[in-house]
């Protein structure tokens, strides 16, 4: 193994020598700290893993919560958190754009940016940093992904609006000395990660982790004279610390993104030309105040720089933001009945943009956005039959005034089987024209708006939910959620030529989701997981009327099917899907392949989904192989008037399928154990 490793580290690039340099030098010492002939890692790995859930909803959580364990997310490539919710069906992840290889999600039928994305408990993508930042975050790097819908708690912060996503990352206490991840696929996609947990003296603890991918070549299976996928090269390299004493613990952290994507045209003048780099570093405090830990102090900071610049065609975007994100908490567990949480957070955001929209005037945009939200959370528990938590945040925005975010949850519990949640609240955001939209970078249609506008979003969600265990492996749930907006920046993009943003302010605007969650295990080491969700989300439009949302399917069915062999030596892993039908934008509907109409009905088609992954398992070491959109599901024409790509009609961005057909990989992971 460790000959693999040498091999390994001499195979680096000369320019990333550094961050190359690190991961051998932390390598070499977790092989030095691990004694071969005395690891029992395979038994110990088999119980941890068998008896860890893949996905499962939460039955102690008083949100409704989708929990993603890292079982789960091994249950397919899952090379970042883009790729990581394909056995979900609460998360919808898409193309932003047939160019880019920018990812975008949809929760509660609304777009990500009304998601609240955290890294245990800190807010993160944010702002310019949205379009690309579910590339960002490795898979393999995660402990865990717990998706809530609805309001959640206050102490974040007021941005949630449909829910939020918080990543637990591997932990420098972990027993992982190394943890070695790499996969290929056919369309030369390759990705390699490692995290390696590491304790340097009694109380301080370390962990460093690394990711590396890209692809040697582009591919263009639909034949429009575009690459389905842009080339690209990512280098992520993160170092976590951990000290602690009896009455502090203290954690602090560095991350560095280089991001390269090239795109466009095959053998054309038409390219994109994109690089980000993301800069990220934090600090948390926390102090008990009793002796039994019954009352504590924190203080959370963390600061983000992203630097963006992107050449689209004809369009261009430079884009610099520093963000600051700074939060200091109080807890007091009064009593087993009740707890009080209060504290101040503070956010700020210093952006720059340079947007050259379609060979139209320079528009040269610098902001400072600033908020101070005190808040209190109260919750009040009647042993395990009742839960309810009520928070309010007053968050004060200068030169805007003052907004009142009030939420609620409560969880009703009348049986040990049986439970309820209920939930309500409000979320405020700044809206981010361009990278709120940033697919229209990707058209030749002229963009009227104002581009610099940060208007204040405004939205109220409401929902429940209803679970009924079975067992410990087996439940049914049901739940539905409603998002209304106060306000909102919207994309009109119905015409062929010209895409209007237009504020939408007493207006209605909403999204209905209901979502039917069924799991059993039949036999044993069998799991079937069935999911079904239909979503109506509508918004008004300039023109008067209140449409359905375009590109926003109404219909999502999920099935996912495990079974492993006795001792976990053989897992087979398959997910198939359903996705539905929804709307096209106006100037979609004469579109025509071969002489026949794409969408008659104005509709796009219903089409399937399938995954699967077979993983053998040894000592320490697994080899998985897979495939992924097996039924070779592709949208036709997703890049719209190929042949003229710097005219006004020219459009890659309304992408609402997959952009390749039927791809396979192979793969290792590699665990070494205390």
């Amino acid at each position: 193994m460790l000959d693999i490793w040498i091999a390994l580290c001499l195979a680096g690039r000369k320019k990333y020598l550094l961050f190359a340099g690190l991961l051998c030098i932390q390598g070499a010492v977790a092989f030095a700290q691990v004694d071969s002939t005395s690891r029992t890692d395979s038994l110990e790995a088999a119980v941890f893993t068998g008896r860890t859930e893949a996905n499962y909803l939460s039955k102690g959580k008083e949100l409704r919560t989708e929990v993603i364990s890292s079982a789960g997310l091994m249950k397919m490539a899952c090379c970042t958190l883009a790729e990581s919710f394909e056995n979900s069906a609460s998360v919808t992840v898409g193309y932003a754009d047939a160019t880019t290889g920018a990812r975008q999600i949809r929760l509660l039928g609304l777009s990500g940016i009304y998601t609240q994305m955290l890294d245990e408990n800190r807010p993160v993508m944010r702002g310019i940093t949205a379009p690309y930042g579910l590339s960002y975050m490795p898979g393999p790097w995660l402990e865990s992904i717990q998706v809530g819908k609805g309001s959640p708690s206050v102490v974040n912060g007021t941005e949630s609006m449909t829910g939020s996503i918080n990543l637990e990352h591997h932990k420098p206490t972990d027993g992982k000395p190394l943890f070695l991840n790499a996969s290929v696929m056919n369309d030369t996609k390759t990705d390699f990660n490692v995290t390696s947990s590491l304790q340097v003296t009694d109380n301080l603890y370390t962990v460093l982790m690394g990711h590396v991918d890209g692809n040697f070549r582009t591919y263009d299976m639909n034949g429009d004279g575009f690459a389905d996928e842009p080339s690209l090269l990512q280098v992520n390299a993160a170092n976590r610390w951990l000290w602690y004493s009896p009455d502090v613990q203290v954690r602090w952290g560095f991350r560095y993104v280089h991001d390269l994507r090239k795109g466009g045209q095959m053998d054309g003048p038409w390219k994109s030309d994109i690089t980000n780099d993301l800069a990220n570093a934090y600090l948390k405090v926390g102090r008990s105040l009793r002796d039994d830990g019954s009352a504590s102090m924190a203080l959370v900071a963390d600061y983000t720089l992203q630097r963006t610049g992107a050449f689209i065609g004809r369009n261009g975007y430079g884009a610099r933001q520093h963000s600051v994100f700074v939060n200091l908490i109080y807890h007091n567990a009064i009593s087993d009945s009740h707890d009080l949480t209060a504290g101040v957070n503070a956010t700020l955001d210093l952006l720059q943009e340079d947007i050259l929209g379609s060979g139209q005037e320079l528009h040269d945009v610098r902001q400072k956005l600033m908020q101070v939200a005190p808040y209190a959370e109260y919750t009040y528990r009647h042993g395990e039959v009742l839960s309810v938590i009520a928070g309010l945040s007053g968050t004060i925005i200068p030169e805007r005034g003052f907004y009142p975010v009030p939420r609620v949850t409560v969880k009703y519990q009348p049986t040990d089987p049986l439970v309820f949640r209920l939930n309500g609240g409000r979320g405020i955001r700044f809206s981010h024209p361009v990278p709120d939209h940033i697919g229209i970078l990707s058209t030749g249609k002229r963009i009227l708006g104002d581009l610099s506008r940060r208007m204040l979003e405004d939205a109220w969600t409401f929902g429940g939910n209803a679970t009924f265990y079975f067992n410990d492996s087996a439940y049914l749930s049901v739940d539905y959620f409603q998002t209304r907006f106060a306000s909102a920046l919207f994309a009109d993009r119905e015409s062929a030529e010209v895409i209007s943003l237009y504020s939408l302010a007493g207006q209605d605007a909403w999204s209905q989701n209901v979502q039917v969650d069924f799991s059993i295990e039949p036999v044993d080491r069998l799991s079937l997981t069935l999911t079904g969700r239909f979503t109506d989300a509508r918004a008004w439009q300039p023109s008067g009327l209140v449409r359905e949302l375009p590109l926003t399917p109404r219909l999502k069915a999920v099935l996912n099917a495990q079974y492993k062999t006795r001792a976990n030596r053989w897992i087979f892993d398959v997910t198939a899907s359903l996705n539905g039908s929804s709307r096209v934008y106006d100037f979609m509907k004469d579109l025509r392949h071969d002489g026949e109409l794409l969408y008659p009905n104005g509709r796009t088609p219903v089409y399937p989904l399938l995954y699967a992954q077979i993983t053998r398992r040894f000592r320490g070491f697994d080899i998985y192989i897979g495939g992924e959109n097996l039924t070779g599901s592709m949208q036709m024409l997703p890049v719209i008037d190929p042949d003229h790509p710097f005219s006004e009609t020219f459009d890659a961005a309304s992408v609402w399928g997959p952009l390749m057909g039927a791809k396979f990989y192979a793969g290792f992971r590699v665990t070494v154990w205390k």
